[in-house]
């Protein structure tokens, strides 16, 4: 199986996915030390209040997604593709440099978690157009027969964000020591983040801006409006489509990592290697699932994502609530490639839903949307589920219904495989 089809001299891999990586590395690090900085941040004598509070402030930076992706959306729409990433990746970047270096609630007080409210709605919006935004670049550089492989590499650039920063994450834990990290390490992985934003700034100051479109083709009024009045069928689909990666991501690798931490009593370095492999798992099927979605078409290779998260949810889960690392790993790796197929393949589909004058900003509501809404928030729900109905198995159950909602938007779904972008 050859995965490395020809990608054309003007399109900067790197430069489109660095944004991604920095974006993702953010989230997965807030996420992975979430339960560290609900002390810090929103101290409590109950644990679980404080895990609460600190789980809100990541949804709503993902709420924030929604408003980010109209924004951004307009930006790649009216001004050009470029533009919008460039100022994406700063935000990005700036917000996560700024959490490593705000002072906590035994500093400032109630202005701790203030601060740390703004900067992530901040980060929320540059989400709402940074992974669309590359996706639609991506795919509209590729040739037809291989927009599926090429389409699929922010993926890949989330991936390695997300890997890098729970790796981050659990060697900064392992060399400090569980006191340190628990006092001021936790901060380092935030801090190196600025790293990256300015490494990645400095690529795509170099990208070239796809020539898809003539100022004449370009909407003359909002994209937004467009979208909703025109495009909100594919918008519906979209959300649909996402259900189960969305929720099924952030349930399994943000919510399970505070959930074995705190319930099966594994500890943070551990909880963060077994993490570390599943989302590796992730990683290794990414491509080659961009591979088959450009032979085997995209429809064939979601319903394989819906259809088994019907299925395996609930074995898979079970695994999880083991004291053995070798289950808890299988049951994580095994929703690992679930979810690497499904977000790998989703992203040329999604941008061959949309016409060119209004792609960024159809794919980014109905991405973020969906995102904002379900994924984001799924930490905080399933908590909060567990908590009043004492049943632990409740993620599985969310997921499966997921996949039936899936299952049923691919109906009529047109098959991208092969044919030119909407114009």
């Amino acid at each position: 199986m050859k995965l490395s089809p020809g990608i054309p001299k003007h399109v900067n891999l790197t430069a489109a996915t660095v944004g991604n990586v920095l974006e993702w590395y953010d989230f997965a690090i807030y996420g992975f030390l979430a339960a560290i900085i609900g002390k810090h941040f929103f101290p409590a004598d109950d644990p679980t209040a404080s895990l609460l509070a600190s789980f809100g402030v990541f949804a709503l930076g993902f709420l924030a997604r929604p408003l980010g992706g109209v924004l951004f959306g307009h930006i790649g729409d009216k001004i050009g593709r470029k533009t919008s990433m460039l100022i994406s990746i700063s935000l990005m970047g700036g917000g996560t440099f700024a959490i490593g270096i705000l002072p906590d609630a035994s500093r400032i007080g109630d202005a701790a978690p203030l601060l740390l409210v703004v900067v992530r709605v901040a980060q929320g919006l540059s989400m709402g157009g940074e992974y669309t935004g590359s996706a639609v670049y991506l795919a509209e550089s590729a040739p037809d027969e291989h927009r599926g492989f090429i389409g699929c590499w922010p993926q890949v650039g989330c991936l390695l964000g997300v890997l890098l920063g729970s790796g981050c994450a659990a060697l900064t834990s392992t060399v400090v020591g569980e006191a340190a990290m628990q006092l001021w390490g936790w901060r380092v992985p935030f801090l190196l983040g600025g790293l990256i934003a300015v490494w990645g700034l400095l690529m795509r100051r170099q990208m070239e801006e796809p020539s898809v479109l003539d100022a004449s083709e370009r909407v003359s009024g909002s994209p937004l409006i467009v979208v909703m009045r025109n495009h909100w069928r594919p918008v519906l689909r979209l959300v649909c489509l996402l259900l189960v990666t969305s929720i099924g991501y952030y349930m399994q690798f943000v919510y399970a990592a505070s959930f074995l931490s705190e319930k099966m009593h594994i500890t943070t370095a551990k909880s963060m290697d077994i993490n570390t492999l599943a989302i590796f798992t992730m990683l290794v099927v990414t491509l080659p699932a961009g591979w088959l979605a450009d032979r085997l078409g995209r429809k064939p290779m979601l319903a394989f994502v819906a259809i088994g998260s019907m299925i395996f949810s609930w074995p898979l889960w079970w695994l999880i609530h083991h004291q053995s690392f070798v289950l808890i790993m299988i049951g994580q790796c095994g929703f690992g490639v679930l979810y690497g197929v499904g977000f790998a393949v989703i992203m040329p589909t999604m941008v061959e839903m949309f016409p060119a004058s209004v792609r960024c900003s159809g794919t980014a509501i109905g991405f973020n949307l969906c995102l904002g809404l379900f994924g984001g928030t799924t930490p905080l729900v399933v908590t909060y589920l567990v908590s009043r109905t004492s049943n632990d198995f409740v993620p599985a159950y969310m997921l499966m219904v997921a996949g039936v909602l899936s299952l049923l938007a691919l109906y009529r779904l047109p098959e991208g495989r092969g044919k030119p972008l909407p114009r």
